[in-house]
């Protein structure tokens, strides 16, 4: 019974330390795409990139918008995907 409740203990202290994991990761972006990513959300985020003038649709763009919208509910999602369907990868 001892050794049970020794690796209990043992796991749930393992299990409490995997958030500290997250802390190795250096911050900011790795890579310069990265860079440019986290700069275009960044913009986005806080709005300064906004035009003065607003964006407004008319009621077609609306009415085409919704309904392309709707139209992708028309189709089934199946259960499982046949890997064959599609094209075939060539390794070299």
């Amino acid at each position: 019974m001892n050794t049970f409740k020794t690796v209990c203990c043992l796991s749930l202290l393992s299990l409490l330390s995997l958030p500290l994991g997250a802390l190795a990761i250096d911050a900011g972006p790795a890579s310069a795409q990265q860079q440019e990513t986290e700069g275009w959300l960044l913009l986005q985020s806080r709005n300064k990139a906004a035009s003065p003038d607003p964006q407004a649709a008319t009621a077609t763009e609306r009415e085409l918008a919704m309904q392309r919208w709707l139209k992708k509910y028309k189709y089934e999602i199946p259960d499982f995907y046949d890997p064959d369907a599609g094209g075939k990868i060539e390794k070299q």
